[in-house]
C-alpha cells in the first residue's frame, strides 16, 4: 500500500499519463499526492549583446506554475490530499538528482513519471531523466510510458445497408 506518491510533471502529454497514473493510484490507495515541476536553472552563456537569461527562467516558472495548478485543480476535484510543488535546479544538481531528493524530503514510498521513449542515437546524445532517476532513486519507481501499449480491438466487419 502507497502512502505517499511523488509525481514529476513537465506539461508534456507523457507526464499527462504519469500524473493521471499517480492520481488514479492515489485515489485508489487513499494517498497523499505531491506533483514537482523542475525548473532547470542552467547558466546559459552566450556571447550575444542583449542576451538575458532571466527571460528563459521567467518562461519556465510561469510554464510550471499553470502546470502546478492544473494538478492542483485535478487533485482537488479527485478529492487527493498533497501540495503541488516547483523546485529549482542547476547545472551542479541535475533534474533526476532533483527528483530523488524531493521524493525523500516527502518520504514519498512511490516515485511515478514518464518516460518518452528515446532509443537509440537520440537516447544516447539526449539522455533520459527517467532513466537517471531510476538508477538514483532508493524507493520503487513508476515508469508511465509516452504511448498507451493497450491493444486496440480489430474494426468490425459488418456490413451497414
Amino acid at each position: 500500500m502507497y502512502h505517499r506518491i511523488l509525481v514529476a510533471i513537465d506539461g508534456s502529454h507523457t507526464s499527462r499519463h504519469a500524473f493521471n497514473a499517480a492520481l488514479d493510484l492515489a485515489a485508489s490507495e487513499g494517498a497523499q499526492l505531491q506533483p514537482v515541476f523542475v525548473v532547470d536553472d542552467v547558466p546559459l552563456y552566450y556571447s550575444v549583446p542583449g542576451y538575458d537569461p532571466s527571460i528563459v527562467m521567467r518562461a519556465q516558472t510561469e510554464e510550471g506554475q499553470r502546470v502546478i495548478d492544473e494538478a492542483a485543480d485535478a487533485m482537488r476535484a479527485r478529492g487527493i490530499t498533497g501540495t503541488p510543488q516547483i523546485l529549482t535546479t542547476s547545472s551542479f544538481e541535475g533534474i533526476a538528482e532533483c527528483i530523488v531528493q524531493a521524493a525523500q524530503a516527502f518520504n514519498a514510498d512511490l516515485l511515478v513519471l514518464g518516460t518518452h521513449g528515446r532509443r537509440g542515437v537520440r537516447r544516447l546524445l539526449l539522455g533520459s531523466v527517467a532513466e537517471q532517476t531510476l538508477r538514483l532513486a532508493q524507493l520503487p519507481v513508476l515508469l508511465i510510458p509516452s504511448t498507451s501499449h493497450v491493444p486496440q480491438a480489430a474494426p468490425s466487419t459488418t456490413a451497414n445497408g
